[in-house]
């Protein structure tokens, strides 16, 4: 039963991902622009604009095999973790807050966006959990 809460969530996280990486890249100039407005990241907006979206789609790759799961899940929950404290940043120090956001995502507000992204944390650290316990097991099945 672990293994398909791990594998159906993981789905969840894979579509997450691979959705927001297709809309940054195709919306990679005003991605771009939004960066460049972040006091953090403006020096390296070029750059961060096209390592965000091909990181997601990367951890969305490692999410899809079993293999590859564990590490997937630790490189999610990491990414997750980082939009979450560069929301929070943003709403704690910076005046004016631009939207960077695309898709359905635009519609939340900067708390609202930092709501979510715990959210995610969360779930992808008991996911972490799970598949941890998953592999455990599985030893212990081939030990016997």
């Amino acid at each position: 039963m672990k293994r398909h809460i791990v594998h159906i969530v993981s789905a969840v996280f894979i579509f997450l991902f691979v959705y927001t990486a297709v809309n940054k890249l195709l919306e990679l100039g005003a991605f771009t622009t939004v960066l460049a407005k972040s006091p953090l990241l403006s020096n390296y907006a070029a750059v961060i604009a096209w390592v965000i979206p091909l990181a997601e789609l990367a951890i969305a790759g490692l999410l899809l095999f079993p293999r590859t799961l564990l590490v997937g899940l630790y490189a999610f929950s990491g990414m997750m973790s980082l939009f979450s404290l560069y929301i929070g940043y943003m709403i704690f120090f910076t005046p004016h807050l631009p939207c960077s956001c695309g898709g359905v995502l635009k519609q939340l507000s900067w708390r609202e966006h930092m709501a979510f992204n715990i959210c995610f944390v969360v779930v992808s650290v008991v996911l972490v959990y799970l598949e941890r316990s998953n592999h455990k097991q599985d030893r212990s099945f081939k030990l016997t």
